[in-house]
């Protein structure tokens, strides 16, 4: 079975998918980042192979292709040896259109960020982040669950139980925090703070990152914040419209490089007459990468540099160990650059 990888790895979690050529999930893997990058996508790789083993389709699969998205994405296709590495906003749009043909607006909610995409005819026509204040993301309401000793999983569900409008300042993390406790000195349950909370980073997001786009439906919410169903409801209320959650929304970014990457080899294989993935293969578990950074004197724009280097397992004249150096970037003129 011919099948194509997608990995999404941003500042909390790692997702890995495996697609067929008609685009069904062959096997998902999702966890949290534990700090590095690179071994957080061994793990991942490893669980991922040891999955695949149990299933007893290991030796029954060809990963044709690796596609890399996430904020870390150079840095993974570097080290397994993707084939392409796209944005976010490409990937989720590529995901939700593939499923959605009719989709105009996507809601996403990360465990960093926050994005809005707007398509028109299956082309994204504009988009906007918010990576500045984290009030809204999927850590500030994890922090937020475990300070009401509420599991994150639930935190939605309370807010759907709620009978009582109450009005919390939602702009900034810190500020939604303090009114928080002070609603809750004043007497309001979980269930009502909660669904307040909602409400607010909803009102945030349209105002911030919502503002000034013209949000049409169909509207797909997606990312680990739309498991909140105390959201949902709210987003649905300020839109006065539908919103529709993916079955698998918090794999939308993975599923959107893997199908990318489908479509280059295909579009690779017509032109040239073949296409040859990167793909290290399992064996890159054995492989010990290192990073290293410095800032180039060139110019006065003084970029940061970021190498990746590989250990090739060989000594030189001196007896030192070879490294050789599979990818570098930052720089903006592309004197260093290596992909």
């Amino acid at each position: 079975m011919d099948v194509y990888m997608g990995i999404d790895i941003g500042s909390v979690s790692l997702k890995i998918v495996l697609l067929d050529e008609e685009k069904n999930i062959v096997e998902k893997l999702w966890l949290r980042n534990q700090g590095s990058p690179i071994e957080s996508s061994k793990k991942g790789l490893q669980e991922l192979k040891d999955k695949l083993e149990s299933n007893g389709i290991l030796d029954k699969i060809n990963i044709c292709g690796v596609g890399t998205t996430g904020s870390a994405r150079y840095l993974i296709k570097s080290v397994v040896g993707g084939d392409i590495a796209k944005t976010e906003i490409i990937s989720h749009a590529v995901a939700s259109s593939t499923f959605y043909p009719d989709v105009k607006t996507i809601l996403e909610i990360g465990g960093q960020d926050s994005k809005i995409i707007i398509l028109r005819n299956g082309i994204v026509a504009d988009f906007a982040m918010n990576s500045v204040c984290a009030a809204g993301t999927g850590s500030f309401l994890d922090h937020q669950a475990t300070r009401l000793g509420i599991p994150i999983e639930k935190f939605g569900e309370y807010a759907l139980r709620s009978e009582t409008e109450v009005n919390i300042a939602g702009r900034c993390g810190v500020f939604a925090e303090s009114d928080m406790i002070h609603k809750a000195q004043m007497g309001y349950s979980k269930e009502d703070i909660i669904k307040g909370l909602c409400d607010a980073l909803v009102r945030n997001y349209l105002n911030n990152v919502g503002k000034g786009k013209v949000i049409e439906g169909p509207i797909v919410f997606q990312g680990g914040v739309s498991f909140n169903k105390g959201l949902v409801k709210s987003f649905e209320k300020a839109l006065n419209a539908k919103v529709i959650v993916p079955e698998n929304n918090i794999l939308m970014g993975a599923i959107g490089a893997a199908i990318l990457v489908m479509e280059e080899a295909h579009r690779t294989e017509k032109i040239a007459g073949k296409w040859q993935t990167k793909f290290r293969g399992f064996d890159v578990l054995d492989i010990e990468f290192q990073t290293k950074a410095f800032r180039c004197q060139g110019c006065p724009n003084r970029c940061e540099v970021v190498s990746v280097l590989m250990k090739t397992g060989d000594t030189d004249e001196n007896g030192k160990e070879r490294k050789e150096v599979v990818a570098r970037w930052g720089d903006r003129c592309g004197k260093w650059a290596v992909f």
